[in-house]
């Protein structure tokens, strides 16, 4: 689960961040950090569309290479 101070630093820096939710690339989320809780993060796709996304999936910088969550095991 990512960390307040993580979540902090992109939502300053402006960052475009990646939320990977699986093993395939095209359900990866890119956008904004603009908000969040406890259990969901709000992030801000480039279509200015808002979505709510929960906290235990892996959020990495989207300029960085993309990191599979299977990967991490």
């Amino acid at each position: 689960m990512i960390s307040d101070e993580e979540l902090n630093a992109f939502r300053v820096s402006g960052e475009q961040v990646r939320v990977v939710r699986d093993g395939i690339d095209t359900n990866d989320v890119i956008g904004i950090v603009v908000a969040w809780d406890g259990e969901q993060v709000l992030i801000r796709r480039k279509n200015r569309k808002v979505v709510k996304l929960g906290r235990q999936y892996s959020y990495q910088s989207a300029e960085q290479p993309r990191i599979s969550p299977l990967e991490l095991q």
